[in-house]
């Protein structure tokens, strides 16, 4: 053999091994899934607003069980005994999310709550933020409930959990312009984050009650190196294939997670937003809008989830 064929073989051998150990090292990696579900009114006490059916929140859990997450953000889950009781229900169902976070924003019915398989390591509730709009003073309608969790001794991530402003009018100001106000407020939480630590893994959920042209999601997501990731999921794949259609070309994608009935439209207006560093751990495959025969008897707004390798890559 010449020195020239012993240097492809050698080469050869070589690209093939540190390929056999790049496939292990995938193979091997620890995966986790975050969801974020607005549960429409699951214990908030309104005029005339009815109390859920137990139907509608054995639908909710149902709903909940098919994403089988690991971390599950929730708005509009009420007091905190609903919580417990939904975390409750749950765990006999087969799903153990033991640890929890519920907050309180200005808004004294509607709290944005976490669910969570691993303890959290921090717990950052913001819910006194406030904004100057037309020389009045508002707060944060329902506050941004910031936690920290440690999915193995080598990967760890920051969690924000919101529901900004409806599109239900205000006395007070106009809601689009008190929406955006909030967005900025939730941005700068996110750049404090990401200038602290650019490589940081970063998810912010939930219900941002605008389509991503508007102005307060793009706000949210940002610009540049610093930009957000959306990970826009839509209906198929993941592991709800038994009970969501085949994925769909992505230009035609089915995405939208919200009904609102007074205008008779569907929209795309709850979202799983990602930093750059943890974008590199996303599986798109794991990614989905559930889609399930009756959605609507658990909410207005249908859940959505995304899956990750807990390892930096």
């Amino acid at each position: 053999m010449t020195p020239c064929m012993c240097l492809d073989v050698w080469r050869f051998l070589r690209g093939f091994f540190l390929s056999f150990c790049l496939a292990l090292s995938c193979l091997g990696a620890e995966t986790f899934r975050v969801a974020t579900y607005n549960l429409e009114n699951y214990d908030v006490l309104r005029p005339n607003q009815a109390v859920k059916s137990p139907e509608s929140k054995a639908k909710v859990r149902e709903s909940i069980r098919a994403l089988r997450p690991d971390v599950l953000a929730l708005q509009e889950i009420g007091s905190a005994a609903a919580l417990t009781e939904l975390q409750s229900a749950l765990k006999a169902e087969g799903l153990d999310l033991p640890c929890s976070v519920c907050i309180q924003g200005s808004d004294t019915n509607s709290h944005v709550a976490v669910l969570s398989r691993w303890p959290f390591t921090a717990s950052n509730p913001f819910t006194n933020a406030d904004f100057l709009l037309g020389r009045r003073r508002f707060h944060v309608t329902r506050g941004f409930c910031e936690v920290e969790l440690r999915v193995n001794t080598n990967y760890s991530l920051v969690l924000i959990a919101a529901h900004l402003k409806s599109k239900l009018a205000s006395p007070h100001a106009d809601e689009a312009e008190l929406r955006l106000e909030e967005a900025k407020l939730l941005r700068d939480r996110v750049d404090t984050r990401l200038n602290t630590d650019p490589e940081i893994n970063l998810v912010v959920l939930g219900d941002f009650n605008d389509t991503k042209d508007s102005l307060p999601i793009r706000t949210l997501i940002g610009k540049g190196r610093t930009r957000l990731v959306d990970t826009q999921p839509a209906e198929g794949g993941g592991h709800a294939r038994d009970i969501s259609p085949a994925p769909s070309p992505r230009s035609r994608r089915i995405t939208w997670t919200h009904y609102y009935s007074k205008e008779d439209s569907y929209s795309r207006i709850d979202y799983i937003l990602i930093s750059p560093g943890m974008a590199r751990e996303w599986r798109r495959a794991g990614t989905f809008v559930l889609a399930s025969p009756d959605w609507g008897l658990a909410s207005d707004h249908r859940p959505l989830v995304a899956e990750f390798e807990a390892e930096d890559r």
